[in-house]
């Protein structure tokens, strides 16, 4: 039960982060300059490092839990157990259910995605004003490309199965408004799985023109 709860606490931690930092790289899309602005700004704050070491606390956490809690359920089902389905009907269920199967490989792929992306743009950090060019150097190798496409694609279906699970786990999820929360989590994973999937493709389609411009 506890592990439970901890899962849910570090996962929608994560998922806030996700949200603001969409809206950062968003920018980046719409607003070179002052995508550069805002960087500069947030990166001189001095709570910032504290925050980012309770986000690697909450990346680190929220795996080792939940393959702690993945452990006890399958030895409590015993090894002739099938994969759990779900009995509800409707559009959404198929991925739904898809997605909850595909936990471990979605939640692999974000891991291996964020050791990569922090090894690129932020172990060392770019310099004020050089946050999108580093950023543009990194999307220009195609594979790269493919894979922050790849790892927007795994986050939404992540949080398919993972918003849900939360909710649950908090005890939030009560038949009078489960509906609501399973189409606002959903909601909430489509953004944003479509935002990070998207909005790389859309940097690196950009005219260069306003990039110059921007930076």
């Amino acid at each position: 039960m506890i592990t439970g709860f901890w899962i849910a606490v570090t996962g929608l931690v994560l998922v806030l982060f996700l949200a603001v930092h969409l809206g950062g790289v968003v920018l980046a899309v719409l607003d070179p300059s002052s995508f550069e602005t805002y960087a500069a700004s947030l990166h001189q704050q001095g709570w910032l490092p504290w925050l980012e070491v309770a986000l690697l606390a909450a990346g680190l956490a929220h795996p080792l839990l939940s393959l702690h809690r993945a452990h006890v359920n399958r030895r409590a089902r015993g090894p002739v157990a099938g994969p759990l389905r779900s009995r509800r009907q409707g559009g959404w269920e198929p991925v739904a259910a898809w997605a909850g199967r595909a936990i471990p490989w979605s939640g692999s792929l974000l891991l291996l995605f964020l050791l990569l992306h922090l090894t690129q743009l932020r172990w060392p950090r770019p310099a004020a004003g050089a946050e999108l060019a580093a950023l543009m150097e990194v999307l220009a190798a195609p594979w790269c490309l493919a894979l922050y496409g790849a790892a927007g694609v795994a986050a939404g279906l992540h949080l398919v199965h993972g918003t849900e699970s939360a909710v649950r786990r908090l005890g939030l999820l009560e038949p009078a408004h489960a509906a609501a929360l399973r189409l606002g989590g959903r909601g909430l994973a489509l953004l944003l799985g479509a935002g990070f999937t998207l909005v790389p493709i859309a940097l690196v389609l950009r005219p260069a023109a306003p990039l110059l411009a921007g930076g």
